[in-house]
């Protein structure tokens, strides 16, 4: 009687890992396994922590009933809609600017990208001492040409919010002219001479060259403006300290507030609470670089 075996009857064993990676292979992972545990480390383990000490609904509650966060968020909305577009705007015309090719001008542009060149805390906390109502330069030159004592410029929330949104574009606006001068220089100069021929004005020429040229650039770095600023408390936790009363919190510095209060659950809440702005964001950005 002939016995017949199915293949299904012999398992054929099979090689091991490291028999079926070619030794090129073999090096790109052990090169590539320290970028992986350092992310896995400092990006994977702490935002993996913090969504889990988020996790309670009572976080989200309490954070619902603080008339501070709801504060904080609408700041956060004014800093989004309101401080990126005009850093922006003025970024765009800044950097037609700084394109021309004069001697003085260069010299302009190195005392132009000082603030964003030099860190945060010197820079923003010089300006904090020039607002001191007592001693500070502004007022001490209000007082010697008026006579008048100068105002306490962030004692009212409207104002210190208005000074915090003016030095975070007095601080980043040098980077995103220069990026925006990138866009500019790779215009090609046939175009705009062909529009001098034809007697185009200059407004002429940055609507129908310029900005058809540079839109998707101009949109995509307002999207990572945006995306940066979220995530961005030196403006208002070095200026304002989110005061007075609270009253000028951005998400960012809301965070770093309970957090001193020792309420990290409300720390990491308030935080995961601008995911939703974050997330449509980053698929506008990411959507936009994959055309």
């Amino acid at each position: 009687m002939a016995i017949t075996l199915s293949t299904s009857d012999h398992v054929l064993p099979t090689a091991p890992l490291s028999a079926r990676l070619t030794v090129p292979q073999v090096w790109g992972i052990v090169m590539i396994a320290p970028y992986v545990l350092v992310f896995a480390a400092f990006v994977v383990y702490p935002v993996g922590y913090g969504l889990w000490l988020a996790r309670h609904p009572a976080s989200y509650v309490a954070l619902y009933h603080d008339p501070i966060f709801a504060r904080a968020a609408v700041n956060t909305l004014i800093f989004l809609v309101i401080g990126i577009n005009i850093k922006m705007v003025i970024a765009l015309f800044l950097s037609g600017f700084f394109i021309q090719e004069r001697r003085w001008i260069k010299w302009l542009s190195v005392l132009f990208i000082l603030p964003w060149a030099v860190p945060s805390i010197p820079t923003i906390l010089s300006v904090r001492f020039m607002l001191n109502p007592e001693w500070g330069v502004i007022n001490q030159l209000i007082f010697r040409f008026t006579g008048d004592d100068g105002p306490n410029w962030l004692n009212d929330p409207t104002v210190a919010l208005s000074m915090a949104i003016g030095v975070h574009i007095w601080k980043s606006l040098p980077f995103w002219t220069l990026i925006l001068m990138t866009g500019r220089l790779a215009i090609s100069a046939d175009l705009f001479e062909a529009a001098d021929v034809d007697g185009a004005s200059w407004w002429q020429k940055f609507r129908f060259i310029t900005w058809p040229s540079m839109q998707a650039l101009y949109l995509t770095c307002t999207l990572l403006s945006m995306i940066w600023t979220l995530g961005d408390f030196n403006s208002v936790y070095l200026l304002t300290g989110g005061g007075p009363a609270d009253l000028t919190h951005v998400l960012a510095t809301l965070g770093i507030r309970y957090l001193r209060l020792d309420q990290l659950d409300l720390s990491m809440a308030s935080i995961v609470c601008a995911l939703p702005l974050v997330l449509p964001l980053v698929y506008f950005m990411m959507k936009r670089l994959s055309r």
